[in-house]
């Protein structure tokens, strides 16, 4: 199999979706690998780390998309490569389908066959693929947080630690999941006073174990966001549902209860969001302002600290890349459930129910995938 590797054209995505690791040992199992030239370099891999490691580098995207029967990547396809897709070529990235009709719409008329990481799924209910990359954006949304709320960035001047005889900043996490323990974690960390609201009462008694006694569990739901809510200084949006948009849990009628230049961070923007004021925004340009609150909708995160979340995103994604390669996605498919579960559209059929109900297609049966 010919597997491509194109660089990332997202704004301010650093991220590349295969290091010279994972190019060596599918080299090793028989495997062609192209590389566009430039791909890594945001990651610091250059191209002769890649070529070392087996790979032949091309001069432009076009020449990764004509060739490779598997096209790797970290983020959707954008409508410039929409023209550059082939039926039945497979292309395994993250898609978000939920987030984008057009997007939908596109691959659907591709007639490519759609693996998406984030609805990969093992056997006991885990997302390998969101893990690593719902880690970073956990951290990172505390980091950057903490940032906004600083008087230069428009936030309402505040340290989220505190000082002595100055009392710390009031962070409300809404999603209890790995993306918001891992805010909480960090929050709670610098020492600030954290809520974490979750629907699912197994999963505050967890972190009500595992979490510093700076951090409160509290049930999720329209009440108690409120009243969170109030006198927060910084919430951060950390909900997911599996291959669906994400509820909107916040209204614009609940932003005008917050304190003037609070900052919301919305970890959730890629699936639709969790504030109903939500609009993605990128690196380059990542906050705007309404309903007198900051908001920070960074629809790529990890994108920004790509020398850490390439690496961690790479380490989960190596084994089912290198599965898909080996055998090819129909038997990877009716191997692997997991992988099953990943596949999101094939030859303008969707799989996955909640794209099909969302965007009203008929949704297809992956029995005529297994027979």
């Amino acid at each position: 199999m010919i597997v491509g590797v194109p660089k990332e054209i997202k704004p301010s995505e650093y991220r590349v979706a295969m290091v010279p690791a994972i190019v060596e040992q599918l080299v090793k199992a028989g495997s062609e690998i192209i590389v566009e030239t430039g791909a890594g370099r945001g990651s610091g891999v250059s191209d002769e780390d890649y070529v070392e490691a087996g790979a032949n580098i091309v001069g432009c995207a076009a020449d990764v998309w004509a060739n490779a029967d598997m096209v790797v990547k970290v983020k959707e396809p954008l409508p410039e490569e929409y023209s550059m897709i082939r039926s039945g070529q497979v292309i395994f990235t993250y898609f978000h389908f939920a987030a984008s009709r057009e997007l939908t719409e596109a691959m659907v008329e591709s007639g490519a066959v759609c693996i998406a990481y984030e609805t990969i799924e093992e056997k006991d209910g885990s997302l390998p693929l969101l893990i690593p990359m719902s880690e970073v954006a956990g951290r990172m949304a505390i980091q950057e947080g903490a940032k906004y709320l600083e008087r230069p960035m428009e936030g309402r001047g505040i340290l989220l630690g505190g000082v002595p005889g100055v009392a710390p900043a009031n962070v409300v996490i809404i999603g209890g999941g790995v993306a918001g323990s891992n805010a909480a974690k960090t929050a709670a960390g610098l020492g600030a006073n954290v809520i974490v609201l979750d629907i699912n009462l197994d999963r505050l008694r967890y972190l009500d174990d595992v979490m510093p006694s700076n951090v409160t569990t509290l049930m999720s739901n329209s009440y108690n966001i409120r009243s969170a809510i109030r006198d927060a200084d910084l919430v951060v949006g950390a909900v997911l549902r599996h291959g669906a948009r994400t509820p909107v849990l916040v209204t614009r009628d609940m932003l005008r209860l917050m304190k003037p230049r609070a900052v919301i961070v919305d970890v959730a923007v890629d699936q639709g969001g969790t504030f109903e004021t939500t609009r993605p925004t990128t690196h380059t340009d990542p906050i705007y302002i309404e309903e007198g609150v900051v908001h920070y909708c960074v629809a790529n995160m990890p994108g920004a600290v790509a020398g850490t979340s390439t690496y961690a995103l790479t380490n989960a994604t190596g084994r089912y890349i290198n599965q898909l390669a080996a055998i090819g996605w129909k038997q990877a498919v009716r191997e692997n459930p997991a992988v099953l579960k990943g596949l999101n559209i094939a030859f303008g059929r969707v799989y996955l129910s909640e794209i099909a109900e969302l965007f009203g297609y008929e949704t297809a049966s992956y029995q005529d995938l297994l027979c």
